[in-house]
């Protein structure tokens, strides 16, 4: 079933304590699509670049299924960030955003896609996710959106406007206490359903992710146990990505608590990929049947 991912579309340069690379890959809907299309197709990309993004990002995407009709190119510079993480990759310094495109972005939905059942609003500012959901026209939909600290500091009156029209709010363990005023993660993500989504899922990076939905129901999924951590950049999204992917396989427009629960875990593997290269490299490479393998075997570590 069709999927509509918009969102950032950006160029990274990413420094880690053994590497640095520059004119990756980056951006929330750069690699929930991808991780969508591992899953399910089609994926629509929705989103802006400059003159200057590289062509060869854009081949990727497509060679990989992600369908690029309603990307928009502009003559102006693309979305860049500049950042490096530390020797504990929890800790990480942005050195430099440069805003380009974005600053001046009116999401445009094409009419062949605003019909789409699944509708990611990545991560972006909340006027862009309201004027992607807008114009989302299937009767039923499923609609999922990212955020992140930046927003719920400076548009906290419109990410309150986006809470209240979607169905699953994705979010990180401290931007979920920041947002719900409480350290306590539990009453984070049981405060963020009050705000709107029917489900929510709070990710805590290498230790997984708590999946919230109504009366109290409740999921702790795991992360898959990596040893070879090699850039964590873009692991949400991916997650994020995955998760819809795998709702969107099965049709689950309306899904259940249970089928929350084990699109949780397919977006969590999918994540664990991401984290072992630069950019979406590793992402790009993994086959099925490592995907399959990896969720067998954490079904295994899981079970008690």
């Amino acid at each position: 079933m069709k999927i509509l991912v918009g969102g950032s579309i950006a160029i990274d340069n990413v420094k880690t304590p053994v590497a640095d690379e520059s004119n990756l890959l980056g951006g929330s809907a750069s690699y929930a699509s991808l991780a969508a299309a591992k899953l399910s197709t089609p994926v629509h990309l929705l989103g802006i670049v400059g003159y200057d993004f590289p062509e060869e990002h854009l081949e990727m995407l497509k060679s990989h299924g992600v369908d690029l009709s309603g990307l928009e190119r502009s003559d102006q510079a693309s979305f860049t960030w500049s950042g490096e993480y530390h020797e504990n990759m929890n800790d990480r310094t942005t050195h430099d955003v440069a805003i380009n495109v974005l600053e001046d972005w009116k999401v445009k939905v094409p009419a062949d896609l605003a019909d789409a059942p699944f509708v990611v609003l990545a991560n972006m500012a909340p006027h862009n996710q309201l004027q992607m959901l807008e114009q989302c026209t299937a009767d039923s939909k499923f609609v999922v959106a990212d955020t992140m600290d930046l927003w719920i500091t400076i548009a906290n009156k419109e990410l309150h406007e986006v809470l209240k029209k979607i169905d699953l709010l994705v979010i990180n363990e401290s931007e979920a206490r920041e947002f719900a005023n409480t350290s306590n993660l539990v009453l984070a993500g049981e405060r963020l359903l009050e705000k709107g989504p029917s489900f929510v899922v709070v990710k805590l990076g290498e230790f997984g992710a708590l999946l919230f939905g109504p009366d109290q129901a409740f999921f702790r999924c795991g992360a898959w146990p990596l040893r070879d951590l090699a850039d964590p950049t873009g692991a949400g999204d991916t997650f994020l990505g995955g998760l819809i992917g795998d709702l969107a396989a099965k049709g689950a427009i309306s899904p259940t608590f249970e089928q929350l629960r084990e699109a949780t875990v397919k977006g969590s593997i999918l994540a664990s990929f991401t984290c072992q290269n630069f950019s979406t490299k590793a992402l790009e490479s993994a086959g099925n049947d490592e995907f399959l393998f990896r969720l067998e075997a954490f079904r295994e570590h899981s079970n008690w």
